[in-house]
């Protein structure tokens, strides 16, 4: 989803398929899609999203994660779909140490 909603990129349907989760009948939506609704946290993890969508209503904090653009990646397609899967992991991890924090601050 994001700022420009596209297909979903075949490399990182590839990406999730390879930690067991299927993405492919997955959706881009457009940031209008969730305007009126409230969320906790509003993340976005790359900088053209944030320079497109600098500010959410709907969130009660905004956050900034800078991650690489996979799509952006080039080489040969073993390269490209490499930088895909790093990217995946790079996000896993923050989520996995930012959950537990975000529960703590909302007990």
């Amino acid at each position: 989803g994001g700022v420009d909603p596209v297909a979903v990129h075949p490399m990182a349907i590839a990406a999730m398929a390879k930690i067991g989760i299927d993405i492919s009948a997955a959706q881009s939506k457009s940031v209008t899609h969730y305007l009126g609704q409230s969320f906790d946290y509003v993340i976005t993890v790359c900088d053209k999203a944030r320079q497109a969508c600098p500010v959410f209503p709907g969130g009660r904090s905004t956050l900034h994660w800078g991650f690489e653009d996979p799509a952006d990646a080039f080489g040969t397609e073993a390269e490209r779909q490499a930088v895909f899967d790093r990217v995946l992991t790079e996000i896993a991890g923050r989520l996995h140490a930012f959950i537990p924090l975000a529960l703590t601050a909302r007990a």
